[in-house]
């Protein structure tokens, strides 16, 4: 990328989480930058986050700090992108968004470019980044939805901690430390929620992420199943999900049984899967290899083990597919989206 013009960058929420991948991610990948502009919080302000041998003072994300931006990524909440996206897009800055504000807004694609890479010179202004655990599991889908159609997804997911943030990481830790010294967990992050109730996450799994909507289903689940929807580019596909916090800190695990439209060989299906774009076939029953989250944490890949026909509808296939959530899950979707822009604008 080094012949391709340079570009001023903007990272907002530049020292949470996702923020510091992408600035790692950026470095890593030598993307062609004039000029880095490191965004967060009036709290985080005066920060001094290491780039290329030199360190960038973190500024305050305001309304006027896109002037000269080419491109912002935005990875500090929902409410953060409603009120700064605007007025980036008004000053001529493409944003890639790491939060669901534009998710479900007709006008933006909704982009995970192993899939529907296509979609980003359709936008507005705005390309959203999907949800992690929708990331990797459509990324993994993509191949056999091409050859064989999906008609049908049912998903489990076993989400890490660090989907909730660095004090949801530090509450398991600690939690963790409690238990095994005979003493209570006392809970006060998770589940993430509306209601002040809280649970354990040491040596526990929460079937709830995110809150509660009317219809029963959280809205990491319905996130899931919409998403699905719009990033395959087909309202029929039938999507059910149930998804669950585990003590893991790093990598999204999820069980995923898919039906297909047409009937497939099993073999076939792990060499479409083998030579996806993004994914790495780990499915050795034999010796034990399956895809673990401790493997696939700091990976940009996403792995996919335990392929199998299911035992009760023979055009219906059982997958585990795991992802490192911090990056492919986020952070390396996101630069993906940037160095496409990138190349295109050469």
């Amino acid at each position: 990328m080094s012949n391709q013009k340079l570009f001023n960058v903007a990272v907002v929420g530049a020292t949470g989480a996702v923020g510091e991948q992408i600035i790692r991610l950026l470095e890593a990948r030598n993307f062609p930058i004039k000029e880095l502009k490191l965004l967060s919080s009036a709290r985080s302000a005066g920060v001094k986050i290491a780039f290329k041998g030199q360190e960038v003072v973190v500024q305050e994300a305001t309304p006027e700090s896109f002037e000269g931006v080419d491109l912002a990524l935005f990875s500090a909440g929902g409410d953060v992108t409603r009120a700064l996206a605007p007025h980036a897009v008004e000053a001529g800055t493409i944003c890639i968004d790491n939060t669901s504000a534009y998710r479900m807004d007709p006008d933006t694609p909704l982009v995970v470019p192993e899939v529907n890479v296509e979609k980003i010179n359709e936008h507005k202004g705005i390309i959203a980044n999907p949800n992690c655990s929708t990331i990797q599991m459509v990324a993994a889908l993509k191949p056999l939805y091409d050859r064989y159609g999906i008609s049908r997804i049912i998903v489990s997911t076993y989400q890490a901690v660090s989907g909730a943030g660095a004090k949801a990481i530090n509450e398991m830790l600690r939690q963790s430390k409690e238990v095994l010294a005979g003493n209570e967990a006392n809970p006060a992050i998770l589940p993430v929620g509306s209601l002040p109730v809280k649970h354990q996450i040491a040596f526990n799994a929460i079937p709830q992420i995110d809150k509660f909507l009317d219809n029963g289903f959280t809205n990491e689940e319905m996130k899931m199943i919409l998403e699905t929807k719009k990033i395959m580019g087909d309202e029929s596909i039938e999507v059910t999900a149930t998804c669950v916090r585990i003590p893991v800190v790093y990598g999204h695990s999820e069980s995923v049984y898919v039906e297909l439209k047409n009937d497939f060989d099993i073999d076939e299906v792990k060499d479409l899967l083998a030579n996806a774009p993004g994914i790495v076939l780990v499915d050795n029953p034999s010796e034990q290899l399956y895809p673990l989250a401790t493997d696939a944490a700091g990976k940009l890949e996403t792995f996919v083990g335990r392929v199998r026909r299911d035992l009760s509808n023979p055009k219906a296939l059982n997958l585990w597919i795991v992802s490192d959530n911090l990056l492919k899950g986020a952070a390396w979707n996101a630069v993906q989206i940037a160095e496409y822009i990138a190349i295109e604008q050469q």
